[in-house]
């Protein structure tokens, strides 16, 4: 696997730990370079997420070349460890600190605070300060896609969905999804199991038993690692690979992915940190700029669903198709949008219930 191979003399894997947070002091003191941080919420190698991101991190090492030395500090805690190797990373020289998941936000305030010298990048939140800014791709729009592929495929009107933790970010994924099924398919409905995790390999995976022993016939997910995909690939039940392409872990049923390109991103912040025109901005890509991108349909399913699944995409890039469209009715049926209309920015970024099509309730 490329990630295992890629070793990389600028990069620190810094285990958790007082002890292994002070390793980056041999690191960041080496030379006098700009220097990036990426601070992970699991391992790089995960295949999704996280893998991710660290491609984000090496187009910022070929990019530069050797002006500038990266450190990646990785399975660090949404809690008070993240501010601690925050900290460190800022004691030890980092110029821009990229703290990738959402738990991160608080704790990246405070330490933007205390180090105002210092650039934070702090992705999924909405909390800036004077030297914090946020950025984020537009998952969602692969959930259209997604949502229209499975109302076409599914002979249970049966989706499971692995969900990570009731955020915005997570539950307009949902809503996105059952707003295009419905479309397709009317009868279809989406079952949602909560693992309150973001990467967990075993309860990623038990959940996806658990929703196929359900009759769900389609699984999809947003949380990190390939686990659900491979269950279903044991069991012959299509899946959607979530932030990278997972159709190795899937090669028979993974429809497709949604993958997240982050490397233009922080090429571009990298760049602005260091020739002075940084500064702070609430940063929301898609499609439309690259940052997302959804491979091709498996091409074992019919044709009219490789071609729709096309479709979809190109009308979301183009913007010719808005997920957030009216009209969109809640779970009772009542309309909540009316035809004509569609979500704002600030609107879909605050969705905290479910639309028609999804069970249960998003839990507080």
């Amino acid at each position: 696997m490329k990630l295992l191979k890629k070793t990389l003399a600028a990069t620190a894997i810094v285990a958790l730990g007082i002890a292994g947070i002070s390793a980056l002091g041999g690191v960041t003191k080496a030379a006098d370079k700009f220097k990036a941080a990426f601070v992970y919420v699991g391992p790089v190698t995960d295949g999704g997420w996280n893998a991710g991101h660290y491609e984000g991190q090496l187009a910022v090492e070929k990019t530069f070349g050797d002006k500038v030395q990266t450190v990646k500090v990785e399975n660090v805690p949404e809690s008070a460890d993240s501010e601690r190797v925050m900290t460190q990373l800022a004691q030890q020289g980092a110029n821009i600190i990229f703290a990738t998941s959402f738990g991160y936000m608080d704790p990246a305030v405070k330490v933007s605070k205390n180090f105002p010298k210092v650039y934070f990048e702090h992705c999924c939140g909405y909390k800036t300060t004077p030297n914090m800014s946020v950025y984020n791709i537009r998952f969602y729009e692969s959930r259209t896609v997604q949502g229209t592929l499975a109302g076409m495929i599914t002979k249970s009107n049966i989706i499971g969905y692995i969900a990570s933790f009731p955020i915005p970010e997570v539950v307009m994924g949902i809503d996105s999804f059952a707003l295009a099924m419905r479309k397709v398919n009317p009868k279809a409905t989406i079952k949602v199991v909560w693992v309150n995790t973001w990467y967990d390999p075993g309860k990623e995976a038990d959940a996806a038993k658990a929703l196929m022993d359900q009759g769900a016939d389609v699984i999809a997910q947003h949380t990190d690692s390939p686990a659900a995909v491979q269950a279903a690939e044991a069991r012959g039940v299509w899946s959607f690979g979530e932030a990278s392409d997972m159709s190795k872990f899937g090669p028979t049923h993974c429809v497709t992915s949604e993958v997240d390109d982050w490397s233009v991103f922080y090429v571009a912040r990298t760049k602005a940190a260091m020739d002075g025109t940084w500064k702070t901005e609430s940063t929301w890509w898609g499609l439309d700029k690259g940052a997302l991108i959804i491979p091709d349909v498996n091409k074992s399913l019919p044709a009219d669903v490789q071609a729709a699944g096309a479709k979809v995409r190109e009308d979301v890039r183009s913007g010719k198709r808005l997920p957030f469209a009216g009209p969109i009715k809640d779970q009772s049926g009542k309309v909540i949008l009316a035809e004509g209309q569609s979500l704002t920015d600030e609107q879909i970024g605050g969705i905290n219930y479910y639309v028609e099509g999804v069970e249960g309730e998003v839990p507080k």
